[in-house]
């Protein structure tokens, strides 16, 4: 098999994903098993055509155990800075409604997946920006026009938060290991920090092949999980729990919007969904009552209130971004702890860059005949284009919580509520009773919240990051 080939395997890989890039885990051993098979018969993802993944089926607790650490990440660190902005109960009563949400959006994608799926003759299986080109093809005449751009507008939007996660992760990185050199009397300014670490982020990113990165993805889930462990043992072990009378319980404006842009880059999985159910022995079990969305969704946000409630408690208005980096850094403990952390996040960069790369590199090989030609050295030079682009972000953006928040209210809100929403417009339009007066009635209150958290969230985030530049 030539490189070239190679490299396709590769690319059809990893569906547009999250946190982690966990859709690694669905597909890769298949592909290592018999890297011949690609897609169906027809079917070609350099041209975005839709493919439906074979070999090697999940159960729905594999399914659910990636459902879950693709929502669980570097947002999870920044829940003490959320209940922060929301207060102690607002937080509490306003996550799981925000989760609720989330949920019923999912569940519209995947009811308009399935329709698209049933009227596109040959395809089994369409991920997020497929499911909304065919919603549109198939919709309603005055907007089939638009089905191609509706695409586009989603691969921008997940492409714009991969590109977000990579720039928090040069961020949450550089900020624990600078207090680690300081306490060590390694004196550096915090760019230097971010320096180096740009070439330990880069030599993985410019890897074209990804079974050669996919297995740091395991290792970076457990130091993940070891950082947060260890940092709510410390955060109980160190003194009495300042008294909860001492917090805020409610806030509001500005800091509400705050709240709402941290959450729901928190929540941001919706990309893994279509994927995930796909990979399923029995997908219909995917979304029943108690099955994988419920019960993980439900899980993962009483991870989320309690993390958030005891990080707020036990720090206050002190609480960072990252809730390690309240952890004393003169205790040896929370060094290591620090470290541990920061490389978990270190390990899940170059995956969640491909991912980007799997949206950009496809239209830009189309479109140029050197990137056709050669393809292999135009897309390292891609690579190394947009590495350099999110370290350059990541060295202007001054806060991590407030880069945390722009991303979650710009582009999250739009994949996790505006999008799913126009899907179940577009598609249920064509069904016979289509929508009903309180469906419509849910889906317009579901798009003034979004659009509310949208102008808000990323008004006052750009307010605070200007404030941090002056």
């Amino acid at each position: 098999m030539d490189a070239e080939q190679k490299q396709r395997n590769d690319q059809k890989a990893l569906e547009a994903g999250s946190d982690m890039g966990r859709t690694l885990e669905i597909t890769g051993k298949q592909q290592e098993k018999n890297p011949e098979k690609g897609a169906e018969k027809g079917a070609d993802p350099e041209n975005g055509d839709a493919v439906r993944r074979r070999g090697h089926e999940t159960s729905e607790l594999e399914a659910a155990t990636h459902l879950f650490k693709g929502s669980v990440g570097a947002g999870l660190f920044a829940m003490g800075d959320c209940f922060k902005n929301g207060g102690l109960a607002g937080a509490t009563i306003l996550l799981p409604i925000i989760a609720v949400m989330c949920v019923h959006c999912e569940r519209m994608l995947i009811r308009g997946s399935v329709l698209a799926v049933e009227r596109t003759p040959g395809v089994d299986f369409l991920d997020y920006p497929e499911t909304v080109e065919k919603s549109f093809e198939h919709g309603p005449r005055p907007l089939r026009k638009m089905s191609r751009f509706m695409k586009l507008v989603v691969e921008m939007f997940l492409c714009v938060t991969q590109f977000g996660f990579c720039a928090i992760y040069f961020v949450f990185i550089t900020e624990n290991l600078y207090q680690v050199f300081q306490q060590n009397g390694i004196d550096i300014s915090m760019s230097m920090v971010m320096l180096i670490t740009l070439l330990p982020a880069m030599i993985p990113s410019l890897m074209t092949n990804l079974k050669y990165i996919s297995p740091v993805s395991l290792f970076a889930n457990v130091a993940l999980l070891f950082g947060l462990v260890a940092t709510l043992t410390i955060a109980f072990s160190d003194g009495p729990m300042p008294s909860v009378g001492d917090r805020h319980l409610f806030t509001g404006g500005a800091q509400l919007a705050l709240f709402f842009g941290t959450a729901l880059f928190s929540y941001e999985g919706i990309a893994l969904i279509l994927p995930l159910r796909n990979s399923m022995r029995k997908p219909e079990n995917f979304s029943t009552r108690f099955g994988v969305l419920n019960s993980t969704m439900f899980l993962t946000t009483a991870l989320f209130i309690f993390t958030g409630f005891v990080s707020y408690v036990r720090w206050g208005e002190e609480v960072a971004g990252s809730i390690t980096l309240n952890l004393v850094v003169e205790e040896i403990f929370s060094q290591v702890v620090k470290v541990v952390a920061a490389l978990g996040v270190f390990l899940g960069y170059p995956i969640q860059f491909f991912v980007m790369i799997k949206i950009l590199w496809p239209p830009l090989k189309r479109s140029n005949n050197c990137a056709q030609k050669y393809p292999i050295t135009i897309q390292v030079c891609l690579r190394f284009i947009m590495v350099m682009m999110t370290f350059g972000v990541a060295l202007v953006v001054p806060k991590l919580n407030l880069f945390i928040s722009l991303i979650g209210a710009l582009c999250s809100t739009c994949l996790a509520f505006v999008i799913p929403v126009m899907i179940d417009f577009v598609t249920r339009a064509q069904v016979p009773k289509g929508l009903g007066v309180w469906s419509y009635i849910k889906n317009i209150l579901i798009l003034t919240v979004a659009v509310l958290g949208i102008v808000t969230g990323t008004y006052q985030s750009i307010v605070e990051i200007v404030k941090e530049f002056k």
